[in-house]
């Protein structure tokens, strides 16, 4: 339920209503408009390439090894976005908060991109779609990209003075996700519909759970 509703304060009541699909709570840090449908695809770290191993050390001895070094990181980064846009990737979902060389590398190539995903929400979007996080930057960039989740749309959404994220996916499940949009004129309001709401589907499941005879 907290990953399937928003509470919008300053609205009336009547402007809540049910939206098909899910509503992230925060900006695109990159948007690339699409038609279609869209390939996405989640990852759970940093894309910017790091210069050495987490145990290892990187010294850099002058100047020209310095942007030698921020010369071969742009060169990765935007071989990788390269490699996206080859595989039809219009959309990139991450956990954790990418670097501007990432960013930016994604607006000349056309992918959209939402940072800081909660584990709970890529939890929600790997049970919808069926996808598990890519892993890049192995020795091999270069081949196809197999876990891609796809989405029927991917747009802002504007609730009241918030910028969300309104996006369809394709359910590989019995469960079509809805998002509700829970309007009210403060957050104390807000509140208790969501609790009231929470308790009479948590009722509900408890009333139609199948009981073993």
């Amino acid at each position: 339920f907290p990953e399937l509703h928003v509470a919008v304060a300053g609205l009336p009541v009547e402007s809540s209503r049910v939206l098909p699909g899910i509503v992230l709570c925060r900006d695109f840090a990159a948007y690339c408009p699409a038609g279609g449908d869209l390939r996405a695809v989640l990852v759970t770290g940093p894309l910017r390439p790091a210069l050495a191993a987490p145990s290892a050390e990187f010294v850099v001895h002058s100047e020209g090894q310095y942007q030698a070094s921020r010369r071969w990181i742009s060169r990765r980064t935007e071989a990788f976005m390269k490699h996206l846009q080859s595989n039809n990737v219009k959309l990139l979902l991450s956990s954790v908060k990418q670097e501007e060389v990432v960013i930016y590398c994604a607006k000349l190539h056309g992918v959209s991109v939402v940072e800081c995903l909660s584990s709970q929400e890529m939890a929600l979007i790997c049970e919808i779609t069926g996808v598990l996080p890519y892993a890049p930057f192995g020795d091999n960039v270069h081949g196809e990209i197999t876990e891609t989740a796809v989405a029927t749309f991917c747009q802002p959404l504007l609730l009241g003075s918030k910028r969300c994220v309104h996006i369809g996916f394709t359910s590989v499940c019995a469960f079509q996700p809805h998002c509700l949009i829970l309007c009210g004129p403060v957050d104390g309001v807000n509140e208790q519909h969501a609790a009231a709401l929470q308790g009479a589907f948590t009722m509900l499941q408890q009333l139609f759970k199948g009981v073993d005879q």
